[in-house]
């Protein structure tokens, strides 16, 4: 699977960070909250669809501002034409998981660490870059089908259903106890993909020509259910912008040190 490969350099890369830091506090945590996605079939309604997202995280703390943090984040995204209204005449819709291995660098505003009493708060940026898979499904006879390799603008489909992405985004943290942090995030997703929602070029089908419009199949009826309103050659998307995703949620993580009982760290937070 070509996620693996990418995902075992992420890690191997966090493993050395933390062997060539031995001294430096990392988190382990979860994060929980919404997908949703920026196309064709939503320009730019902020949260339409959100749907249901979780994943994992490693956080290296290099300092009280700068840390490394290495996550998994899987969800799903959808568009409707009929809901975001973006064009009532073409009728697509689309939904697809998300799944999405990502290394992030973050800037406290504040000195923040878990457990302290003066530094228990900051906002934060992140960014880095991050990995996804994706496969888009339209409905169809009572079910789902996947879009890719149907060729619903004339060509063979031949995108890829992974991609690069740029994370970015901002949050804010909170120090729950000496062990216990909670964040809350909202980030962006720049793809350099247009097919995440299988549409960017062109309608190929004159339904006109076809000796029994009636009896379409998938292909045909997935690019055009509004069979009778466009010709060959009108615009079905905008190959000029690419598609994005997003996540926001919250984020809760466990404070550790390897190979260390006591620290440093945990005798200045009992004295603070």
């Amino acid at each position: 699977m070509r996620i693996r490969g990418f995902s075992n350099f992420l890690l191997g890369l966090l493993l050395l960070i933390s062997v060539g830091s031995y001294s430096q506090e990392m988190e382990l945590g979860g994060m929980a909250g919404g997908t949703y996605y920026l196309g064709e079939l939503n320009p730019g309604k902020q949260f339409l669809f959100t749907k249901p997202a979780f994943g994992g995280l490693v956080r290296l703390n290099l300092d009280t501002r700068w840390s490394a943090r290495l996550q998994f984040l899987r969800g799903s995204i959808a568009g409707d034409d009929a809901v975001s209204l973006a064009n009532e005449m073409r009728n697509l819709r689309f939904k697809s998981k998300i799944t999405e291995i990502s290394i992030i660098g973050e800037f406290n505003f504040f000195d923040y660490f878990i457990g302290s009493k003066n530094n228990f708060f900051t906002p934060y940026l992140f960014a880095g870059p991050g990995y996804f898979l994706f496969n888009p499904k339209a409905p169809y006879d009572g079910g789902y089908l996947e879009l890719r390799g149907l060729g619903t603008e004339g060509v063979e489909d031949n995108y890829k259903l992974y991609g690069l992405a740029v994370v970015f985004g901002f949050g804010f943290r909170y120090s729950l106890t000496n062990r216990l942090g909670l964040g809350l995030e909202w980030g962006m997703r720049k793809t350099f993909t247009d097919y995440i929602d299988d549409i960017s070029q062109e309608y190929y089908i004159d339904f006109s020509t076809l000796p029994n419009p009636d009896e379409i199949g998938a292909p045909e009826y997935l690019s055009d259910p509004s069979s009778t309103k466009h010709s060959p050659g009108m615009q079905r998307g905008n190959p000029q912008n690419n598609d994005w995703y997003s996540f926001a949620g919250l984020t809760i993580s466990y404070r550790f040190r390897l190979g260390e009982k006591t620290t440093c760290r945990d005798y200045e937070n009992s004295n603070n």
